[in-house]
């Protein structure tokens, strides 16, 4: 696709999304709500984004006041929306859950919206990375351009609706992401970054491409079988586990937005909705952690390990 004909269709999947998250927040203002948890979570100030996040105060809102929150958040795409003094780099979330009693209709026309919003969403984030053919550097000038202050994981995030679930509890994920790598895939990346030729702040191009140059270097001393793994360590962030008594089955979703949790009249099911705790990083305790094998940083920019 050209880039007149992604601009186009950038403008138009946004605007039908907007549209639709505002059909959407009609329709359950309409429904009779059972239950509303939503937790606040502290504002990341600018300048404050990339500091390690040890403890996290909940503030938790119920009922009525949950409900108009956690509606408001699902519009919240825009810098805009947020206070001035607020980062628009980190993500904001708010886990929770809304809990309405429907009807039969009520549950299709409901499930058919969220439906339609999460393929708007879907639509959105593959014009963006796929269809507008622009790299991953050039992709914040493409939408900003045309949607200036948008906030594009805002408005990628699809959103999760649950039918009678027997109880809903939070709690906190901070896991590494780990993906294994070849030596060859890396100095394939580490030479097309030399090979771009531009300036890293706070490096001018030459030290850039020096500095690239020695890193290519140490890969191709490694011995070709050896085992590389990226451990990318990721923020600390909400989750939440679901329980269906039915089918004994638990089901664990990541919760930046509200669920949307359907009761049909017909349900002996009421819901049961924990609580988000503070979260301490020195409380954490792992229920089963495997024994990994000892890793020895080696490009400590890419998160780069070798296992030794």
């Amino acid at each position: 696709m050209n880039t007149y004909f992604s601009i186009e269709s950038l403008t138009t999947s946004f605007k039908k999304q907007e549209e639709k998250l505002s059909e959407l927040v009609k329709l359950l203002m309409n429904y009779q709500i059972i239950d509303a948890r939503v937790f606040e979570l502290p504002k990341i100030e600018k300048g404050e984004e990339h500091e390690q996040i040890t403890e996290i105060m909940v503030n938790p809102l119920q009922g009525n006041e949950a409900l108009n929150v956690g509606l408001c958040f699902y519009q919240k795409l825009f810098i805009h929306h947020n206070n001035p003094n607020i980062s628009s780099k980190a993500a904001s979330r708010l886990p929770g859950a809304l809990c309405f009693s429907v009807n039969h209709q009520q549950y299709q026309e409901a499930m058919k919206v969220i439906n339609e919003v999460n393929q708007l969403k879907v639509e959105l984030e593959n014009i963006v990375t796929k269809e507008s053919g622009v790299s991953k550097e050039q992709r914040f000038e493409f939408v900003h351009d045309h949607l200036r202050g948008l906030i594009t994981l805002n408005a990628y995030r699809t959103i999760t609706p649950l039918l009678e679930p027997d109880s809903i509890n939070f709690g906190w994920a901070n896991k590494n992401i780990i993906n294994r790598v070849t030596k060859q895939q890396i100095l394939e990346r580490l030479e097309k970054s030399y090979n771009a030729g531009r300036a890293v702040p706070p490096y001018s191009s030459d030290q850039w491409a020096a500095l690239v140059a020695l890193e290519i270097t140490d890969i191709q001393k490694l011995p070709d079988d050896v085992v590389l793994k990226i451990k990318r360590p990721v923020k600390v962030q909400p989750i939440t586990r679901v329980w269906y008594s039915e089918i004994q089955k638990q089901v664990q979703y990541a919760c930046p937005v509200p669920l949307i949790v359907f009761y049909t009249e017909d349900s002996e099911t009421k819901p049961k909705i924990g609580t988000l705790p503070n979260y301490n990083v020195n409380t954490i305790k792992h229920k089963h952690k495997p024994k990994a094998k000892p890793l020895e940083l080696v490009i400590p920019r890419l998160h780069l390990y070798k296992e030794i």
